[in-house]
């Protein structure tokens, strides 16, 4: 039995050699092809993460904005209305209220408007003095000509409104009398105006101006000095009907 078993021992023993010196050289391999497996797939990251950033910054991602771009001035400030515009604007405001002002069949029909208690008239004469007031000949200073564009608009807001006002309130606020009287005289200046006789348009200019005289002190009725003084010219017969 002793022969049988001693070549039994060194296959056996050859077997297990054979099998470490595999082990061996796996474990060599695996040594060298780790590193460089590694280094492969982080040189493949790093490749890929450089062609992901080239992508973005050509197609301007969210994020990230492309390499020499430029935003957009940020929009003009508005710019107020032109000096000269607002010069002329006011010229025509100026107009329309010295024509209410010099015409005593506007004031007697639109009373509010000449009643500067009345808190929409007070407001126009306000906002018209001050723009008067910032008017000049020649264009100011860029901040003095915005004031008075600012000044214009106003004038001309206060301006509409008040005339509303007194189209709306007309004689609503006289008692029958005094809207009576008010009517009376206003009959008398259109026969004066239409008369073709001239001593019957100056009988009848100075009846209105009598019974206009008494309104006046009563306080029912407040005729600008314009408007008086036009009516006195006519009713001496200085102006034509």
């Amino acid at each position: 039995m002793a022969w049988f078993l001693v070549p039994a021992a060194l296959v056996i023993g050859g077997s297990a050699m054979a099998f470490i010196m595999i082990l061996a050289v796996i474990a060599i391999l695996a040594w060298v092809a780790v590193p460089v497996l590694v280094a492969g797939t982080t040189a493949g990251l790093i490749a890929h993460n450089r062609r992901r950033h080239a992508a973005l910054r050509r197609s301007g991602a969210a994020g990230m904005a492309p390499l020499g771009r430029r935003y957009p001035p940020p929009p003009p400030r508005p710019v107020p209305p032109p000096w000269p515009q607002a010069r002329a604007r006011f010229d025509r405001l100026r107009q329309e209220y010295a024509a209410y002002e010099c015409d005593p069949m506007q004031v007697l029909r639109l009373p509010a408007l000449a009643d500067v208690t009345v808190p929409s008239t007070g407001r126009f004469v306000e906002a018209f003095a001050e723009a008067q007031a910032l008017e000049t000949d020649a264009r100011p200073a860029q901040a003095h000509a915005a004031a008075f564009v600012a000044a214009v608009d106003r004038a001309e807001r206060a301006w509409r409104a008040a005339r509303d006002a007194a189209e709306r309130i007309r004689l609503s606020g006289l008692s029958p009398a005094e809207r009576g009287t008010v009517e009376r005289v206003i009959k008398l200046l259109t026969t004066a105006r239409d008369s073709d006789s001239d001593a019957e348009r100056l009988t009848a200019y100075s009846m209105a101006r009598s019974e206009l005289a008494k309104l006046e002190r009563a306080g029912v009725i407040h005729m600008p000095r314009t408007a008086q003084a036009a009516l006195d010219a006519a009713g001496r017969g200085e102006l034509p009907a």
